[in-house]
């Protein structure tokens, strides 16, 4: 993986958005028409509340404007297909994959006027919308569904700890990358487009190297791709970083049982 690409993802002067695009260009091709078509969105949502004074107001008649009016709404989905990682196609269509999603809407939200970040609720990653210093919204990404004060408390029971002194903390750009290429590496696996998956990921492990289970999905990939040779060294590495876990003791089987023979080429 290119090594200035991998400092631009983790640097802390690139805004999340930026950050996700450069994935997608990486993954895919360059999003040419998405910042029209994100500039026109928020227009039309700059203009839906241009003349609205209370900011709490103000925030609900955005929230609607984006999932009705710029039909943003979508059903939750148990998989997410390849299209709704890709940006350019995932805004034209409106089906974004969760991730992707908020991070777009933050986007959106904060070209409003507003201050946003992502959260994570017990089960959900939700976008919070900051009216002013006494109300904020919980939404949902994908359907637009907002937490009620005591939805929330029932969430918030379920974190460990006293759920009066729990802060609901913004999720760290690094983890929301990750979140959203681990995804995106399993929707092409259901696609079978292996040799887009293996691209991912070299690009999960290029951000956490010392991960065995991103290196048994690398040797899977590679296997599928008939380069077991190559497959075996990230096998090998699950097994013995993950000696318990039920797959590295089939895998330790199946090693076991293959000998590796080094091709001579004349």
């Amino acid at each position: 993986m290119n090594e200035l690409l991998l400092s631009e993802i983790n640097s802390d002067e690139k805004g999340l958005l930026r950050k996700f695009l450069l994935v997608d260009d990486f993954m895919f091709t360059k999003a040419e028409s998405f910042y029209t078509d994100i500039d026109d969105i928020i227009i039309q949502c700059q203009n839906a509340i241009e003349n609205v004074e209370n900011p709490l107001e103000c925030a609900e008649i955005l929230i609607n404007e984006l999932f009705v009016e710029q039909m943003f709404i979508d059903n939750a989905k148990l998989v997410w297909p390849v299209i709704s990682f890709q940006i350019e196609t995932a805004i034209a269509y409106r089906t974004l994959a969760p991730t992707l999603k908020a991070v777009i809407l933050c986007h959106i939200i904060e070209a409003c006027g507003f201050e946003s970040d992502i959260v994570y609720i017990p089960e959900k990653t939700m976008v919070r919308i900051i009216c002013d210093e006494q109300y904020a919204i919980i939404f949902e990404p994908v359907t637009g569904e907002s937490l009620d004060w005591q939805q929330l408390d029932v969430r918030m029971n379920d974190l460990e700890g006293d759920p009066s002194q729990l802060e609901l903390k913004s999720i760290e750009a690094s983890v929301l990358i990750l979140e959203h290429l681990t995804a995106l590496k399993n929707a092409l696996i259901r696609e079978l487009n292996f040799d887009a998956a293996l691209k991912c990921v070299d690009m999960l492990i290029a951000l956490r190297p010392d991960d065995p289970f991103e290196r048994r999905d690398r040797g899977f990939l590679l296997h599928q791709l008939d380069c077991f040779k190559v497959a075996y060294d990230d096998y090998q590495y699950f097994v013995e970083h993950c000696p318990k876990d039920p797959a590295a003791q089939l895998l330790k089987l199946q090693l076991e049982k293959v000998t590796i023979v080094d091709t001579v080429l004349h």
